[in-house]
C-alpha cells in the first residue's frame, strides 16, 4: 500500500462526491441504525445529542492501541464526544454519555481538519478516530480537508460497530483501518448493557462489510511494520459471560474467516453505572483468571491464531482515562502483546 486510500478518492474527485452522499443522510439522519429522522443538518440534535458540529473532547497521540498502531510515536486519536450507544460500563462516559458538559468541545469541520494536520506534525502514525459512527459524515469532510492541506496518514475507523452498512459503504476508501469493538451475542445483552436493539444482528451486519472491503490480510508498512490497511476485530471480555465472547468469535471464524485478526481484551472494570446498583450487578467486578482462560481457549478452538491478546492484570492498572485533562487523559503505557 503507497498511500492512504483517501488521497486516490480525492485526485479522482470522487472523496468529495462521497462527502455530499453522507452529509444527505444528515437532513433525515440515518448515519447509524437507530434511524432518529433528525434533521442534523438543522442543528436538530438526534438520540447520540449530536447536531451538525461534531464534538471533539480530545487529539492526543495516545500509546494505549495495539502496538501495530500505537507503535514508538502513537496513534493520533481523536475522541468524539457523545455516542450513538449508552454502555453503563463506559470507560470514556465522561465525554460519550455527559452531552451538556461536551458541547463546548463542539468544533467545526474545519478545525477537526486542523487537529488532523496537528496530529500529523506531532508525528503521530496514523489518525484514529475514537466513536466516530455518529460524525461519520462529518469524519469524512474533515478527512477531505485534511488531504488537501497535506494529510498522508493512514484512517481508522475505531468503532463500537453499531454501524450503517450504507455509510460503511460509503466510506469504502476512506477508512484505511477498521478497528471495530464486537461487544455482545445477545440481544438481551446489547438492550440491558448498551440501549440498542438488534446488536447482535446489526455489528455482524457491520463487520460483514468491513470484511467485505479488507478482507482478512493486515498490510504493514515496510519500513516502520505498522498496520497500513486492514481489519482487526476487538473483543472485550465481560464478568459472567455478559458478552458472549466464545459465541462472537465462533461467528468470525465461520462467518468471516478464522484468519481475521482478532484483539482480546481484559482490561474491563466496573465503572459509571455498572459500579454499583442491582440492575447491573453481573458488571459489578472485574474478570476472573477462568473467564480470561474462557475466552483465550474459544480464540484457540476457532482457529483465531492472528492478533493480540491484553495481559489479565490490565483492568487493575491500565485505561482509567480522565478527560478532565484533555491533553493526555491516559497515561503511556502499553498493554498488548
Amino acid at each position: 500500500m503507497d498511500q492512504p486510500g483517501y488521497l486516490s478518492l480525492l485526485s479522482s474527485g470522487e472523496l468529495e462526491s462521497r462527502v455530499d452522499a453522507l452529509y444527505a443522510l444528515l437532513r433525515s439522519c440515518t448515519v447509524c441504525p437507530r434511524d432518529c429522522g433528525n434533521d442534523r443538518l438543522a442543528g436538530v440534535l438526534a438520540s447520540c445529542a449530536s447536531g451538525l458540529d461534531p464534538v471533539v473532547s480530545s487529539h492526543t497521540p495516545h500509546f494505549g492501541e495495539e502496538p501495530c498502531l500505537s507503535g514508538t510515536r502513537g496513534a493520533g486519536n481523536v475522541f468524539f464526544g457523545n455516542c450513538n450507544l449508552r454502555c453503563v460500563y463506559c470507560q470514556n462516559w465522561q465525554i460519550s454519555q455527559s452531552f451538556a458538559a461536551q458541547r463546548v468541545n463542539e468544533v467545526s469541520v474545519e478545525r477537526l481538519a486542523e487537529m488532523l494536520i496537528e496530529l500529523q506534525e506531532r508525528g503521530c502514525h496514523n489518525i484514529g478516530f475514537v466513536s466516530p459512527t455518529h460524525y461519520a459524515p462529518q469524519m469524512a469532510k474533515a478527512v477531505l480537508l485534511a488531504a488537501r492541506q497535506g494529510l498522508t496518514l493512514p484512517i481508522v475507523y475505531n468503532t463500537n460497530a453499531y454501524d450503517s452498512v450504507e455509510v460503511l459503504k460509503l466510506l469504502e476508501g476512506i477508512i484505511d483501518v477498521y478497528l471495530p469493538d464486537l461487544k455482545y451475542a445477545d440481544d438481551a445483552a446489547g438492550a440491558l448493557y448498551s440501549k440498542v436493539p438488534e446488536y447482535p444482528r446489526r455489528s455482524r451486519e457491520a463487520l460483514a462489510e468491513m470484511y467485505r472491503q479488507k478482507g482478512s490480510r493486515l498490510v504493514m508498512g515496510a519500513e516502520d511494520g505498522l498496520l497500513k490497511s486492514g481489519l482487526l476485530v476487538r473483543l472485550l471480555v465481560l464478568p459472567n459471560g455478559a458478552a458472549g465472547v466464545a459465541d462472537s468469535l465462533a461467528w468470525i471464524a465461520e462467518a468471516l474467516s478464522p484468519r481475521v485478526a482478532v484483539s482480546l481484551m481484559a482490561q474491563y472494570y466496573p465503572i459509571h453505572r455498572a459500579a454499583s446498583g442491582e440492575k447491573y450487578a453481573a458488571l459489578s467486578r472485574s474478570i476472573t483468571a477462568g473467564e480470561w482462560e474462557e475466552a483465550l481457549a474459544a480464540l484457540e478452538a476457532n482457529g483465531l491464531e492472528n492478533g493480540y491478546q491484553q495481559e489479565l492484570e490490565t483492568a487493575n492498572r491500565y485505561y482509567r482515562p480522565d478527560f478532565s485533562d484533555r491533553e493526555r487523559p491516559f497515561r503511556d503505557i502499553r498493554d498488548f502483546k
